[in-house]
């Protein structure tokens, strides 16, 4: 019976298809299998099993796609063979299997690709024939394209950059003509190959980039012209993995290094594990893990406490899997070391490693201590030296014998404890000493003011000349009548000889509503008089009108240079004095600012975008009041993300302010056309507009990304 389990057990680690067991053999079977050949047969492979006996029926069977296997069940049969391999390597037939399980046998035909089959029975023996498959010439497949192209004609490619990713990612940087342009990418051995389909590479371009120093899984990117296509050779080193994406025409292929959990019995996402199928009743658990064991290859190493049956059917399922529903089931635990897995009660499992950490604790007391020095270049010593002495208990980095010694001068750090927290402490320094990066960030503050005015007006008056010549009538001035012009109501008085000293009887204005001066200047008039010599009287009409159209812009630009999530201001302005009463009762100057102030604080993130705290300040003077000078403020606070090299406008102000105002003498300013010489009308439109835009843009530095 052992010598069953053992042949069983190596069955199933070279086949790993269907298990069926049970424990109770059948004692009077009388079938058994006895032999297993192959032959070719008029171009068809034909397996032929030899039996003891004639088998009843042609046994059921089924076959696997992935592996490549054929299995038939033989009830009421045995091994009688004495081994439960056959190398066949003919045709594509590679090995068959016998596996004997309770009172049935199952033949395993390992092929090397799938295929289907006949069975049909000769006497004692049980022909299998095997449907030819497609031969394996060389058939041309279609290559997986990342994006059709569309273009008629090849364009070139416009640039082609390299960089690094905030994870260690190297990142391939394709400017494409347009979005039009297709792309094949694939994986050859241990290179990706890209392919830009219609497309032509200048001259500047072809070339092999070396970036090795970039510290990422890629060491190089040769690009050149193959036909119609610009084909692009990655070359990473390591276990890696890609992904490639298109934004308009730009194209980028991020290359990472694959992370691998040595805790894990397989590598990828949920359970990868190679597939299998287990039927058991009441089998031992010690027993099974050695059936996984054999499949796996893994070499498992089982507690003495690890105790117990178990009866489950699983069909189809990852071994790994398998493995973990079978410890969830009996309360046991791993812990997986290289390709040895080590398995016992979860309770064993964590007071082992309990003991192991009260051991290594007690060896850190004992162990000696050294001394080691680091060199920082870009960070200050005694910063780091602050990390490295705060927190208490496992937040700690130095145990607690360590201790850390800064020094200035040279930015030294000199750092005491045990060999593995000194350890610590230089793959610490090395992730925090390095370049930070830095961003140009420019602001255009941009006024703009449209003004316009118009005004119009009338001065109408007349004087009697009687009172002023002695009341005669019959006085004439060579002429009956006369008709002066003039700029201004005044000089025309001065023109028809009414200007004297008795006021009181010239120039007598009853309506007058002259225009309004706009923008500071005085509005232009027009005067007339009309004189009769006869009646020695004036009538003057003076008409004013003033029309203003101005427009400003202003515009300022401070920038600065800061580096990545620091703080930066830039301010300029002037000072302003002004009186205030102390506490005394004297007085005593003060200054308030009036100022253009940017004030910033950028972060990087890992796509390559820049988020901005903004706080921009823009003042000034305003009017003089009698407790000093007005301050007019603009003052913007924010947050926005902007794309490296964008522009965005943060915010904006916009006013406009629009008065129309006539005045007029009752009744008679209300009538039709001579109703204008009794009115004054004045109309104004004022327009303020302020915009503020913001461009960060990182600074290149190659240093600064390695």
């Amino acid at each position: 019976m052992n010598k069953n389990w053992t042949n069983w057990r190596r069955a199933c680690a070279l086949a790993g298809v269907f298990l069926a067991a049970g424990f109770s053999f059948a004692a009077g079977a009388q079938t058994a299998v006895e032999g297993v050949s192959s032959s070719m047969q008029s171009g068809v492979e034909v397996v032929r099993i030899e039996f003891s006996q004639p088998l009843a029926a042609v046994p059921a069977g089924f076959t696997v796609q992935a592996p490549a296997r054929i299995a038939l069940d033989i009830p009421g049969a045995t091994n009688g063979m004495g081994r439960s391999t056959v190398d066949i390597n003919q045709g594509n037939l590679r090995s068959v299997n016998v596996v004997q399980s309770g009172d049935r046998t199952r033949l395993v035909l390992n092929l090397k690709s799938a295929a289907g089959y006949k069975a049909q029975l000769q006497g004692k023996s049980l022909l299998v024939v095997l449907e030819p498959t497609a031969a394996a010439g060389p058939a041309t497949t279609a290559q997986p394209v990342f994006a059709e192209s569309r273009n008629a004609e090849t364009q070139p490619i416009k640039d082609l950059d390299f960089r690094r990713g905030t994870d260690s990612s190297g990142r391939v940087i394709v400017a494409l003509p347009n979005n039009q342009v297709g792309v094949d990418i694939r994986q050859q051995g241990q290179s990706l190959v890209v392919e830009f389909l219609k497309s032509s590479l200048p001259e500047g371009l072809r070339r092999r980039l070396d970036v090795s120093d970039f510290g990422t899984p890629v060491q190089s990117v040769t690009t050149f012209q193959a036909g119609d296509r610009v084909r692009m050779v990655i070359e990473p080193k390591g276990a890696w993995e890609h992904s490639a994406y298109q934004s308009d025409n730009q194209f980028v292929v991020e290359v990472r290094q694959l992370k691998v959990d040595p805790s894990k019995l397989t590598q990828g996402t949920g359970y990868a594990g190679e597939k299998l199928s287990l039927n058991f009743q009441n089998i031992e658990v010690r027993s099974l893990l050695q059936v996984i064991a054999d499949f796996t290859n893994f070499n498992i190493v089982t507690s003495d406490s690890v105790t117990g049956a178990v009866t489950l059917r699983l069909k189809d399922v990852p071994w790994d899997q398998a493995l973990d529903i079978v410890l969830q089931a009996k309360g046991l635990g791993m812990r997986k070391t290289g390709n040895v897995i080590w398995i016992a009660p979860k309770d064993e499992i964590a007071s082992k490693e309990k003991l192991d950490l009260e051991s290594r604790v007690a060896i850190q007391s004992l162990e000696p201590v050294r001394t080691q020095s680091f060199q920082l270049n870009y960070t200050k010593a005694a910063d780091i030296a602050v990390q490295l002495t705060s927190g208490t208990g496992a937040a700690r980095i130095l145990s607690t014998r360590g201790s850390v010694i800064a020094e200035p001068r040279t930015n030294q750090l000199f750092v005491t404890d045990i060999t593995s927290r000194l350890e610590q402490v230089q793959q610490l320094i090395g992730k925090l000493d390095i370049a930070v990066r830095q961003v140009l960030i420019e602001a255009r503050i941009v006024e703009a003011s449209d003004t316009f005015g118009k005004s119009l007006g009338v001065r109408l008056g007349g004087s009697d000349l009687r009172g002023l010549r002695g009341g005669d009538p019959g006085y004439s001035i060579s002429g009956n009548h006369r008709l002066a012009l003039g700029g201004t109501y005044n000089a025309v008085s001065g023109t028809t000889g009414e200007s004297s000293t008795q006021l009181d009887t010239v120039n007598t204005t009853f309506v007058n509503l002259p225009a309004a001066g706009q923008g500071g200047f005085s509005p232009s008039s027009f005067a007339i008089s009309l004189f009769s010599a006869a009646a020695n009287r004036f009538l003057n009409l003076e008409l004013s009108a003033l029309e203003a159209d101005g427009k400003g812009k202003l515009v300022s630009s401070p920038r600065i240079v800061t580096a990545d999530q620091t703080k930066a201001m830039i301010e300029q302005g002037t000072e302003f004095p002004y009186q205030q009463a102390t506490s005394s009762g004297a007085t005593s100057v003060a200054f308030r600012r009036a100022t253009l102030k940017l004030e910033v604080t950028p972060q990087i993130t890992p796509e390559g975008n820049i988020i901005l705290d903004l706080d921009i300040n823009k003042d000034s003077r305003g009017e003089t009041t009698a407790a000093g000078i007005a301050i007019n403020t603009k003052h913007i606070k924010t947050q926005v993300l902007v794309e490296n090299g964008g522009t965005v406008v943060i915010g904006g102000i916009f006013e406009l302010t629009e008065s129309e105002n006539e005045a007029k003498v009752p009744l008679l300013g209300d009538l039709p056309a001579v109703g204008n010489l009794f009115k004054s009308k004045t109309r104004s439109s004022n327009k303020q507009e302020m915009l503020v835009f913001i461009t960060p843009k990182m600074i290149a530095d190659r240093a600064a990304a390695r």
